[in-house]
């Protein structure tokens, strides 16, 4: 059974879907300048990006971070 979480920002949205919406926001450059990891910076792509932050909690957590925050200042507008 799927169990609700309403303060939970993040509820209901793919790790792929952040990163597009960051890539379509801020664009690879300087995503990777906000977020310094390899995989936004050598050669980027969504799939890459995926493979790395699955495997990675530290580098998900600053991703979701960030989405969070580029979400809060988006709406507040």
């Amino acid at each position: 059974m799927i169990q609700e979480q309403p303060n939970n920002p993040l509820h209901g949205i793919t790790l792929e879907k952040i990163i597009n919406t960051l890539v379509e926001h801020y664009g690879w450059k300087e995503l990777g300048e906000r977020i310094t990891i390899r995989c936004f910076n050598d050669n980027p792509s969504v799939k890459s990006s995926l493979k790395f932050l699955r495997k990675t909690p530290w580098a998900r957590d600053k991703v979701e971070a960030l989405y969070i925050t580029t979400q809060n200042s988006v709406w507040k507008k």
